[in-house]
Parts: C-alpha cells; sequence; structure tokens
C-alpha cells in the first residue's frame, strides 16, 4: 500500500514566501497591517502549495482579552487523558482561561494539522502530550512564537523544553520490585510504543529492577508496541502458552491492564501475578483488585498550566523540568505468589 501524499502546512508555506510563521498566520485570518506585497507573496505560496486551512477554526472567534490554551492529546477516550483534561481545565479555569482540545488518536499527521490549527487561530500557548516520532517541525512553530509545555513525554528532536513529567523510571522499578519480592523471576514486559521517552523509561526501570536482583531479562518475555487491549490479551495469551511461560507481567499503561484482565478470564493454568502503570476508575472492582502504580494527574495538570503561565510572562526564563512522584497502590493482582 502506497502511502499519502504529505499534507502542505503553514510552515512549508512560510519557507516557501521567505516569512515567518506568524506572518502566513495573519494572512490567512485577514489580520490588519499587513503589507500588500507580503500579502501577495504569501497567498502565491498557497496557491502554488495547495494549502488549505481550516475553515471552521478560521470563523472562531478569538476574543483578545481571554487567554486561550490548547490542549492537545492521544485520545480523549483514554482515562488519563479525560483525567488530564479535567485538570488542565481545572487549572486554567482559576486564571480565567479557556481551554480547547484536540486529539491526535495516535496519527502524527493529525497531530499536525490540530497544532497548527491552534497557532493559526491565535491560540496563546499549548499543552502537549508528544505523538511518537521525531518533532524536529514542531521546532519552527516554538521559534515563531508558539509557546507550549510537554506532559508525559519529551518530544523527540527537542531535548530542551519545559515538561512535566512522571518519574517513569522509578514507576517501572518499583513495580518490578514488587513482583520480584513475590519469588516470581520470569516477569513479562507488556508495553506500547518503544520511542515514546515515557514508555521507554518505564521499561528501563524494569530492566534495571532485574538486573539489580540479578535475573536477566528475557527478550522472549518483553512485547511492545501494542496499543489496544484485544492486542495485548493476544499477546499474552502466546506468553502464557509458551513452554516455560512467565508468572508474573508488567503493564506499562492502563489499556495494557485491561488487554491482561481479559486474557486471564478462564485462564486454566495458575493465575499470573500483575502489577501496572496507570490507576483507573476500575481497578478496584476487579477480583483480585489490580495492583498499580499511581500518581496525582491533577499535579500533572496544574503544573502544566503554572509552566505555561510562567513561560508567558518571561519569555526568556531557564527551561523547566518538573518531575511527578508515583507510588505503588496494592489492591492484590501483584501479590500473588510465584508457583514456577
Amino acid at each position: 500500500m502506497g502511502t499519502s501524499p504529505r499534507r502542505t502546512t503553514m510552515a512549508d508555506v512560510a519557507r516557501h514566501a521567505g516569512v515567518s510563521l506568524k506572518t502566513v498566520s495573519r494572512v490567512v485570518n485577514q489580520e490588519p497591517h499587513v503589507r500588500q506585497d507580503v500579502v501577495r507573496r504569501v497567498q502565491d505560496a498557497i496557491t502554488a502549495l495547495g494549502f488549505r486551512r481550516n475553515e471552521a477554526a478560521s470563523r472562531l472567534a478569538r476574543g483578545g482579552s481571554v487567554l486561550t490554551l490548547g490542549l492537545v492529546i492521544e485520545n480523549i477516550s483514554n482515562e488519563f487523558y479525560s483525567r488530564l483534561a479535567k485538570a488542565v481545565e481545572s487549572a486554567a479555569s482559576a486564571h480565567a482561561a479557556l481551554v480547547v482540545f484536540g486529539s491526535y488518536e495516535e496519527r502524527a499527521d493529525r497531530e499536525v494539522m490540530i497544532i497548527e490549527t491552534m497557532y493559526g487561530r491565535g491560540v496563546d500557548a499549548m499543552v502537549i502530550v508528544p505523538a511518537a516520532g521525531d518533532h524536529a517541525w514542531l521546532a519552527e512553530y516554538v521559534a515563531s512564537g508558539l509557546t507550549a509545555v510537554f506532559v508525559d513525554r519529551v518530544p523527540e528532536g527537542m531535548p530542551e523544553v519545559d515538561a512535566v513529567l512522571l518519574d517513569a523510571g522509578a514507576g517501572g522499578r518499583i513495580a518490578t520490585e514488587h513482583l520480584l519480592a513475590y519469588g516470581h523471576r520470569r516477569i513479562a514486559l507488556v508495553s506500547d510504543d518503544d520511542p515514546l521517552s515515557s514508555v521507554r523509561a518505564r521499561a528501563d526501570g524494569y530492566r534495571a529492577a532485574l538486573r539489580a536482583a540479578g535475573v536477566a531479562a528475557d527478550p522472549a518475555l518483553c512485547v511492545t508496541g501494542v496499543f489496544e487491549p484485544w492486542r495485548v490479551e493476544q499477546e499474552v495469551r502466546r506468553l502464557l502458552a509458551l513452554p516455560d511461560p512467565p508468572t508474573a507481567f508488567f503493564a506499562t499503561n492502563n489499556r495494557a491492564a485491561l488487554g491482561l484482565v481479559q486474557a486471564l478470564r478462564g485462564h486454566p493454568g495458575p493465575r499470573p501475578a500483575f502489577v501496572g502503570f496507570d490507576d483507573f476508575e476500575m481497578a478496584g472492582v476487579f477480583d483480585p483488585g489490580i495492583t498499580v502504580v499511581r500518581y496525582d494527574v491533577g499535579r500533572l495538570g496544574g503544573a502544566a498550566v503554572e509552566l505555561l503561565l510562567a513561560r508567558l510572562l518571561d519569555p526568556a526564563r531557564p527551561r523547566q523540568r518538573v518531575i511527578v512522584p508515583v507510588e505503588l497502590v496494592v489492591r492484590g493482582s501483584g501479590e500473588l505468589p510465584s508457583r514456577g
């Protein structure tokens, strides 16, 4: 199957016309006080490149007296992101700021479109949970005046940014140490996309705990790149069917934990232990309850908004990283002893 052509962006138009991104935004939104020769150059570039702006976004009113923050996330239907959205909105409302949302649903091209649309309609600053993949393209927007704080992940290709991160490495370590303490040595890792900095840190913590215990990490027990619970369920069933199956699992997010629960329903052999990363509403309802690595999502969202406001007030301030601590919540699933 061939790949679809890359969508033309405002950054492409700016390069073609030899102007800044901000100038393109002003022309697209028909703002006053742009020289006519510049307007013509931008319009010629738009025609030559076939750029299409988002008309719905362009029609939105932009009240100059209201601070508008954008939140760019992976998928609002995931409980982590819905709780993060609520936390950001709550923190923003304390400063009489408006929040607009966009979900890119694991599609990097949609992430570009959302950020560009928000930038083009005059959003003052953004909280971004970046997708996997190189984000060097975003550096152009930051250089042109976009104020952004990144949450949970550091964008690849942009190491020097304001960010609010979980202590993900510590989370992976304490989850694995907990399973080791109950006698488990064949501990499987079920994870999503390794290139994501937060996922990589959780896996690094898992491997560090095994190494400290003198246990070799078995690559055959490490599953990465699975997002949907049904895919996790398939992979867990495959691992449990091995001649020497894992006796415990570490799931690096709430979707993986749900897939594990589905896979273990009716499992005929000894029930493996497992610990998840991310708490969720139903974690205490299952029998046994799901032991998780938990953190304060309100603190995550609140710190992101505070960093944004600080950056808006002082654009020259040093870049900052805020680390939000994690804790282990014991509910039963991680306390099953090894029978292997």
